[in-house]
This record gives C-alpha cells, sequence and structure tokens, in this order.
C-alpha cells in the first residue's frame, strides 16, 4: 500500500472546504481546533472543471460534499500537495478513490446523514403534491390579488410508479399506500418478491410508464440506468401524467423530456437534479412553466450537513494529528 502523503512541516497545513453554496458549513460544525492548527477557507461557488486544478493547487487537503464537484484521476495528479480529502457521506463516484490509493491521498468519509436520512424522499413529496395542486402557480397568483385559479387533483386513488426500490424508493411506497395509493415499481434488477415486501407490485417498465398517474426515479446512476427514460419511454406515460426526479439527472434524457413538456405530452415534471450542476442560467428547462424545478435541494437540509460537517471536522482534526479516520475502504 502507498504510503499517505505527509503534511506539510514548513507552513501550517491549508484546507479549503469546497462548494459551501449557501454559505453554511462555517457554522454547522465546530471547526475551531483545526483553525488554531490549519489554514482553513470556505469557498462558495462552484470551480469550473477547467480551472480546478490552478485553484486547488495550493491546498494540502480539500472538503468535498457529496459529488459536488468531480475528482478524475488526471485532477488528481494534477495536485501534487494533496494529501487528504474528507468526503461527505460513504460513497462519492465521481472521486477516483483508486487513483487517490495510488497517489498516497488519504480519502476520509463519514458515517451518514443523520436525520436528514429521508430528506430527498420528503422533497420528492413535495414536487408530487406541488404538481399535482399547482401550488407554484396559486402561490404566485395570491400575491398578484387572485383567487382560485386552477383546480388540481387528489393523490387518493391515483398510482404511482416507482423506478428504482431501494432504500429510498422503499420509503416513497410506504407514503404512497399511506395516501391511499396504488403502488407499482419496476428497475432492471427488482424481484416480484422484493416488491411486494415493499408494498409494491413488481410489473414491466412497459406496464408501470402506461399505467402511473406519477413516475418517480429512485435508482443508482450506472451504464445500465443512464437514459433509462429516454424519448420512448417519455411518449409511453400515460396521457396527463407527471414525471419526479431526486436521483440524477442522466437517468432522464433532458432533450426528450423538455420536447415531452413543450407538447403537453407530461402534465409537468418535478426536477432537483441535472446533467450538468449548477445548471447554467440560460437552460433551456428554466423556461418552461410546466416544469417546477429546485437546485438539488434533496438531501440538502440542515440535519443532513450538521452530520456530514461534523464528522469532517472530526476526520481533518485526526488527519492533522497524524492518524486520519473513517478511511474509504477501510
Amino acid at each position: 500500500m502507498t504510503p499517505f502523503r505527509p503534511l506539510p512541516t514548513d507552513r501550517a497545513p491549508r484546507i479549503a472546504v469546497l462548494d459551501d453554496y449557501m454559505g453554511v458549513a462555517h457554522r454547522l460544525a465546530d471547526w475551531s481546533r483545526i483553525e488554531r492548527r490549519a489554514e482553513l477557507t470556505f469557498l462558495r461557488e462552484a470551480i469550473p472543471a477547467g480551472e480546478m486544478a490552478a485553484r486547488l493547487a495550493g491546498y494540502d487537503a480539500l472538503c468535498l460534499l457529496r459529488e459536488r464537484s468531480a475528482f478524475p484521476n488526471e485532477l488528481l495528479r494534477a495536485l501534487p500537495n494533496l494529501s487528504a480529502i474528507a468526503a461527505t457521506g460513504r460513497q462519492n463516484r465521481t472521486l477516483d478513490l483508486d487513483a487517490a490509493r495510488e497517489l498516497g491521498i488519504a480519502v476520509m468519509t463519514t458515517s451518514g446523514s443523520g436525520n436528514g436520512v429521508y430528506a430527498t424522499v420528503e422533497l420528492a413529496w413535495g414536487l408530487v403534491i406541488a404538481l399535482m395542486r399547482h401550488l407554484p402557480q396559486e402561490a404566485a397568483a395570491m400575491r398578484a390579488g387572485e383567487w382560485q385559479t386552477r383546480l388540481g387533483n387528489a393523490l387518493y386513488g391515483r398510482t404511482i410508479g416507482l423506478v428504482g426500490l431501494g432504500k429510498l424508493g422503499g420509503r416513497m411506497a410506504s407514503i404512497a399506500r399511506a395516501f391511499g395509493m396504488e403502488v407499482l415499481a419496476w428497475s432492471p434488477n427488482l424481484t416480484p418478491e422484493r416488491a411486494e415486501a415493499e408494498g409494491a407490485r413488481f410489473v414491466s417498465k412497459t406496464e408501470l410508464l402506461a399505467r402511473a398517474d406519477i413516475v418517480s426515479l429512485h435508482l443508482v446512476l450506472g451504464p445500465t440506468t443512464r437514459g433509462v427514460i429516454g424519448a420512448a419511454e417519455l411518449a409511453a406515460m400515460k396521457p396527463g401524467a407527471i414525471l419526479v426526479n431526486t436521483a440524477r439527472g442522466p437517468l432522464v434524457d433532458t432533450p426528450a423530456l423538455i420536447e415531452s413538456l413543450r407538447s403537453g405530452t407530461l402534465r409537468g415534471a418535478g426536477i432537483d437534479v441535472f446533467d450538468h450542476e449548477p445548471l447554467p442560467a440560460d437552460a433551456p428547462i428554466r423556461s418552461l412553466p410546466n416544469a417546477l424545478l429546485t437546485p438539488h435541494l434533496g438531501y440538502s437540509v440542515e440535519e443532513t450537513f450538521r452530520a456530514f460537517y461534523g464528522e469532517t471536522a472530526e476526520n481533518l482534526e485526526n488527519w492533522l494529528d497524524g492518524r486520519p479516520s473513517r478511511l474509504a475502504g477501510a
């Protein structure tokens, strides 16, 4: 095993907390012991991929918030001072862990997301209800002095199709049953027995799309799931249905989704995740009135961030002591 790169001996270590978009990281953990021993910087803006190497070259340790910034092999090799990465969550699919190990970079993780474990599910249901009851439009109408401009729909008696029935999909199913909904489920590896255990009925993807009033995605992004909802799938959805994606942007073919929303094939879409984040200001989907967009808020709640940053601060302190903790893959 390659030994870890050493800390600098001629100066204080330099640490950057990346992608602190809302400027909350400093108040959600006790960084004081680290600040007494290192230069700590909180970076709020997203750094373009082409500028990462130059902007981060002076840092000895980097703190990552989930997968907001990618660290592939070539970027890690362009950061010769980098000794440690403090990543939040148990997994980071945009970090080349094998390259980090080869280079002697200590990669530390956190154990979980605290009481925010189901925050993404809660947001998904918020998007569903907002779309079904036209909440953004009605709220805007109220500010304009209007009263009752659109008629919405109830969830009771409707059918939800869950594409993916893991931890979050299973939670979606239990809430759907509480609403009095029929729950259909499909994923590439789902079995009828597993679906039944979660209170759902396993069906083919074709049947799910044809029958569901709401289709909600809860898959991990991978080679077999990228583009799992494309033009053909969108065309096969029930007329007047809505699509909700709080999982990963590339699960859905974005140009096909935009066309379905523009044509009215889809009644609406609630989207929290995008192919490129932050979503560019001129992205066409931003202008669609039947697209309810949120800026990847799924896991972004105070409970999750307190758990993430609290353990990150502990990891960094241990790294400064020469004993990095919660090592990835250990």
